[in-house]
């Protein structure tokens, strides 16, 4: 499943939207805005559409599903203005087994980081 919002992505339900009865193992990576980068202070992030996000989103998704034993994998992304501590994306996989599960995962957080639909700007203090 591929979302794409401008509202904040609440951890507390997302794995309902993951979990599978055939999986042992559910992994969860959730990037959130820090304070600061390259020694420079964070006021905020926005971020914003710069083509089709949805068919890239689902491109990535299924590049894990052919890679990887997997159950499920659901991937989020935040558009718009984000604060310090705010979601900025996440990435989740469920899987029968945890290996496949942290690997895909960890594919596709590299995936999502690495994005040409999406447009960051970010505004030092």
């Amino acid at each position: 499943m591929e979302v794409i919002s401008n509202n904040p992505i609440d951890p507390n339900k997302v794995y309902d939207l993951i979990k599978k009865d055939t999986a042992g193992s559910v992994v969860f990576h959730f990037a959130v805005v820090r304070e600061s980068t390259e020694n420079r202070r964070t006021k905020l992030i926005e971020y914003h559409e710069n083509g089709d996000i949805e068919e890239e989103l689902r491109t990535i998704s299924d590049e894990i599903r052919k890679k990887w034993e997997i159950e499920d994998v659901l991937m989020m992304r935040r558009l718009g203005r984000l604060n310090i501590g705010d979601v900025i994306s996440l990435v989740a996989v469920s899987s029968p087994h945890r290996e496949e599960a942290f690997n895909a995962c960890s594919y596709g957080v590299d995936k999502l980081k690495k994005m040409a639909t999406v447009i960051k700007k970010e505004t030092a203090v």
